[in-house]
């Protein structure tokens, strides 16, 4: 009996609303650096795949909404010197505690050096997968499903605003604000693409902000996302004026060399709160890691 493709090194795109006519149009455009040629050699050997592991063609027609995995031609990759730290482990559900620098999910220029493949590597589980992502420079909690059988159901989690994600940030100080208080914004992509901005119109971003420690030349803060938009925390403390500590995108972007770790993003996704939906437990999960200016 064949196994499955282990797609826990492959990256990942849904295909949006679009008028073109081949999966093959759409990759073409959306990633112009591989060339059409190299597409078609991707997917005619196997190297673009449904989630069911089934390969997508050169000529398979374009569908909206199809997820596909695709595996990339990276060269030597910059070795993340950090280390993860496996929280809890059973049979649906894997806990990780993640160091700054390090990636989710394979992107850019890391396949390997990823969380995701990591944990796949010590736990031998290629059917691990992440429940949701932290940004490459954000460390703290993250979440895994150990098995298809139950991921819908910690996946509905998330859909429904079931669980309860507490983080921490050093930040410059903003003694003329009153805490606690909230920051409810429209987000939307900015430029370049990778970045949000707040605009005007109706909030569809809100995060719950209070002050932990006001010693120091930066400030702890206690962040609570009521929503998940991308950068939500970093834009929302920009927003407010106070940047997060080593953050490299907001208030100004700047190269960031993946080689070098001496200015980490002081952000921390502390603690996860939620009750199980397999086993109807109470679930309370912290991360050991200290944000340190």
């Amino acid at each position: 009996m064949s196994h499955p493709p282990d797609l826990s090194s492959a990256s990942r795109v849904h295909l949006p609303d679009g008028e073109w006519t081949l999966v093959l149009d759409f990759l073409d455009e959306r990633f112009p650096s591989v060339g059409r040629d190299g597409w078609v050699q991707r997917m005619d050997t196997g190297r673009v795949l449904e989630a069911t592991g089934e390969p997508v063609r050169s000529d398979r027609p374009f569908r909206r909404g199809l997820a596909l995995h695709y595996f990339r031609d990276v060269g030597t990759e910059p070795v993340i010197p950090f280390a993860e730290h496996i929280v809890h482990v059973d049979n649906d559900l894997v806990v990780v505690d993640k160091p700054h620098f390090l990636p989710v999910m394979p992107a850019g220029r890391f396949v390997e050096e990823t969380l995701s493949r990591r944990v796949v590597r010590a736990l031998g589980n290629p059917d691990l997968v992440a429940l949701h992502r932290l940004d490459r420079g954000t460390a703290g909690l993250v979440m895994f499903s150990a098995r298809p059988a139950t991921r819908d159901a910690y996946l509905q989690l998330f859909r429904e605003r079931r669980i309860e994600k507490v983080y921490e940030a050093l930040a410059a100080p903003l003694p003329h604000r009153e805490f606690p208080l909230t920051r409810a914004t429209r987000m939307e992509r900015g430029e370049p693409f990778f970045r949000m901005t707040e605009v005007s119109g109706e909030p569809n971003a809100w995060t719950e902000v209070d002050v932990l420690d006001r010693e120091g030349p930066l400030w702890r803060y206690q962040l609570r996302p009521v929503t998940g938009r991308k950068h939500q925390l970093r834009v929302h403390m920009h927003g407010l004026g106070a940047p997060i500590a080593g953050d490299a995108f907001y208030p100004d972007l700047r190269d960031e060399d993946p080689a070098d770790f001496s200015s980490p993003l002081q952000l921390l996704a502390r603690e996860l709160r939620f009750s199980d939906p397999v086993s109807g437990l109470p679930r309370v999960f912290t991360s050991q890691r200290i944000l340190k200016a």
